[in-house]
């Protein structure tokens, strides 16, 4: 299975516009479209500006036909509309010495991973996945630590979140383009029951177990925080956030 993950800025008090945009033209045109297993736009609890728009696939080849056939370019334009364009801007100097100002439209982030391993259950189908949350662990790894990562994640990340009380699905990706950059992704029934899971300290437990996999400099900033019993910001740090489900539909 492969995820392909858009990136983008929603205006403020679009979310109604997207879920229509989803309901009445992407979903049906995705549903057409040989491979595409789920989409869902999603919305950040932290930063509601900030939406994704993740499609599961079957494999790599199904998000490269789709990529090369302008689906993506003919759905995109359906939803800018209520897409932010970047706060950019870009300075020029004219012949005649004046200064230029053109604004740089941002083009939403895409990125690829594919998965090494899922819990074995359906994807929530359309309709239920509205109320649910995903949680979204990124992370770097060391060097040829990929298969032991993968190994614990197979065998005792994914049982423990089985036996969680409303996990209805999980996953764990590696990026295709980068080799060691891993995303985590777990679907739940309701807000309540992602937060039950992070209070529990079942993840806290298993980042101690796969925090040797962790890149060096990671764990340089873990041993400073317990030396200083403080956060420290780095540019490795393992991200956690908690989305919305705007609009959704499995299609298998």
């Amino acid at each position: 299975m492969y995820m392909r993950f858009v990136k983008v800025k929603y205006k403020p008090g679009a979310e109604s516009a997207i879920r229509a945009v989803y309901d009445t033209a992407i979903i049906p045109r995705l549903e057409q479209i040989d491979g595409c297993l789920c989409v869902c736009a999603i919305a950040s609890e932290k930063n509601p500006e900030e939406g994704i728009s993740l499609t599961l696939w079957e494999t790599p080849e199904y998000v490269k036909a789709y990529e090369e056939s302008g689906v993506y370019e003919e759905l995109l334009a359906k939803v800018r509309p209520f897409l932010l364009d970047s706060a950019e801007w870009r300075v020029q100097l004219s012949r005649d010495f004046t200064l230029e100002y053109q604004p740089v439209q941002e083009e939403p982030v895409i990125k690829t991973f594919s998965s090494t391993a899922q819990m074995n259950t359906d994807i929530p189908e359309h309709g239920a996945a509205l109320h649910m949350y995903l949680r979204i662990v990124s992370l770097q790894l060391q060097p040829g630590k990929l298969n032991e990562f993968n190994r614990i994640y197979d065998d005792e990340i994914l049982p423990a979140l089985k036996k969680s009380p409303g996990c209805r699905f999980a996953f764990m990706t590696v990026s295709s383009d980068k080799e060691n950059e891993v995303v985590c992704v777990s679907i739940w029934r309701s807000r309540q029951d992602a937060d039950a899971y992070e209070k529990s300290g079942l993840f806290e437990k298993m980042r101690e177990r796969t925090k040797h996999t962790y890149s060096e400099f990671y764990q340089w900033k873990m041993a400073l925080e317990r030396q200083h019993k403080s956060e420290v910001a780095t540019s490795e740090d393992m991200k956690r956030d908690t989305y919305r489900i705007v609009a959704g539909k499995s299609f298998k």
